[in-house]
């Protein structure tokens, strides 16, 4: 990596952090309690074992894929506020993706007794509404990934597992492999 390379990247996560926090990020939010004080106040101790060994197991891939999707988003939101400025979901955003984050936004909003996804639109935006972006504006990515269709091919295999650990399955060991080598491409490729 050249110096001009790294001096971008370093302010390409400057520009994201500023974003993140305009737009309401609180900082570890949870850090004060410890895994055994969540376990009680969700009340693991009553549920099977079996199925809370498995959950556990499965907890560490979400947590990979959870910082996967919002280091895309990251990296989405920063690279278009740098190419198109404040209002790049309005002007670069297409209408579908639009309409899906704010229907999202909207039913949030009315259920306010429960914590939110954030106030930005896209942190109510999936993986393939933001291939959707970065096809869109593809010439401010083009430094970052090789095609689109290395980025889509990354985020249809991660997706293929989040999907199965969000309803609640378990993934065998290749899977769970599968998911740590598109993680490290990813990251390898477009330094986020």
């Amino acid at each position: 990596m050249d110096i001009g390379t790294l001096y971008e990247f370093v302010y390409r996560g400057q520009l994201a952090d500023e974003a993140l926090d305009t737009a309401g990020r609180s900082k570890f939010a949870h850090a004060d309690e410890s895994e055994a004080e969540m376990a009680e106040r969700l009340s693991i101790g009553v549920l099977d074992d079996e199925l809370v060994s498995r959950a556990r197991y499965m907890s560490t891939v979400y947590a990979a894929i959870a910082a996967f999707e919002n280091s895309a988003r990251t990296l989405v939101s920063s690279t278009m506020l740098e190419g198109k400025g404040d209002a790049w979901w309005e002007d670069c955003v297409s209408e579908k993706v639009k309409k899906r984050a704010a229907d999202r936004l909207a039913d949030d909003a009315k259920n306010r007794f429960h914590s939110q996804r954030g106030d930005a639109p896209i942190n109510y935006s999936d993986l393939h509404d933001l291939l959707n972006i970065i096809r869109a504006n593809w010439e401010l990515f083009e430094p970052f990934m090789p095609t689109p269709e290395w980025a889509a091919s990354i985020f249809e295999a991660v997706e293929r597992s989040r999907n199965v650990i969000m309803h609640s399955g378990t993934l065998g060991r290749e899977d769970v492999a599968r998911v740590g080598i598109h993680i490290r491409d990813w990251v390898t490729q477009v330094g986020a």
